[in-house]
């Protein structure tokens, strides 16, 4: 076995690519690298000291059960002592969710006891590719410069592009409408800069859940649109919930409370006689239905 100094052995764990934390018994994080500071967006000074019950990072799993106060895998791990590999929803600084991988192992002296825990996350959220995308969008005036998501123009010379794919090789996709709900209250009773935060919390949410191969853009005010590719009906009516469920457990801090917000979906799958102009009502129709009844919810057709 290799007898590592322990400053080699620091600057080993600070140029990791992937975060790596470690926590005593308690899960009193004790440790914080670069990578997790790059993530998370949270830097060591604010997660030091703190545990896991304070809920900082507010992991979920897809279906948007909370980890942090159940079925957390660190806390498996230090029980029973075996390593726990998860994918897993963080919660970044910012408010909006980041898919990562976690590994989990056990912490133990030089008695073979049980001190802590050590956990690896990497990011799973296409992060490089986002960039490109970023870069090549704001070359072509595409970009929405407060959501960082293409505009509506983007998405207007999407759509005709997939309309063309779809005739000449049968490619199918649909498209996800999806609005905040109440968003004009929260302007009203916080002000258009925390308006602002949340819009950017979702569209934080959308680019780092999405797939390499769909776009997403916003189409105007609270409105968002997602091009979906290769999906069926039922696949998309899944796809949808999931980014439901993410966007309801994500939120953003103001005057030390937490700001959550939901959305309300449309999702539908072009058909053979559909134009941008019929995709785009029905699923504005289907919208509102979920408007109307109640908000908060997926509906298909």
């Amino acid at each position: 076995m290799i007898n590592l100094p322990y400053h080699s052995l620091i600057n080993i764990i600070e140029n990791l690519n992937d975060g790596f934390y470690l926590v005593n018994c308690d899960k009193k994080i004790i440790y914080w690298n670069k990578a997790a500071e790059n993530i998370t967006g949270f830097t060591a000074d604010e997660v030091v000291g703190r545990t896991c019950a304070d809920n900082l990072l507010a992991h979920i799993d897809k279906n948007g059960k909370n980890l942090c106060t159940s079925s957390c895998p660190m806390s498996e791990t230090i029980q029973t002592r075996n390593c726990h590999s998860q994918m897993v929803y963080l919660r970044h600084k910012q408010g909006f969710r980041i898919p990562v991988s976690v590994r989990t192992s056990p912490m133990v002296d030089e008695n073979d006891e049980v001190i802590g825990g050590v956990e690896l996350f990497t990011d799973i959220s296409n992060f490089k590719a986002n960039e490109q995308r970023i870069s090549e969008l704001k070359q072509l005036a595409f970009l929405d410069n407060l959501t960082q998501l293409g505009n509506r123009h983007y998405i207007e010379e999407k759509l005709i592009e997939q309309f063309a794919q779809k005739k000449r090789l049968n490619k199918s996709f649909g498209i996800l409408l999806m609005d905040i709900d109440n968003f004009k209250s929260i302007n009203d009773t916080y002000g258009h800069m925390i308006g602002d935060e949340i819009l950017k919390s979702v569209a934080g949410t959308l680019i780092n859940s999405s797939r390499s191969f769909d776009f997403y853009g916003r189409w105007g005010g609270e409105e968002f649109i997602g091009i979906v590719n290769n999906e069926t009906l039922d696949e998309m009516k899944a796809m949808a919930e999931r980014i439901r469920t993410l966007i309801s457990q994500s939120y953003i801090i103001h005057n030390q409370k937490r700001l959550f917000v939901t959305v309300s979906i449309g999702a539908t799958i072009a058909l053979d006689d559909d134009t941008p102009k019929s995709l785009f009502s029905r699923s504005d129709k289907l919208l509102y239905q979920s408007k109307n009844e109640g908000k908060n919810l997926v509906s298909v057709g």
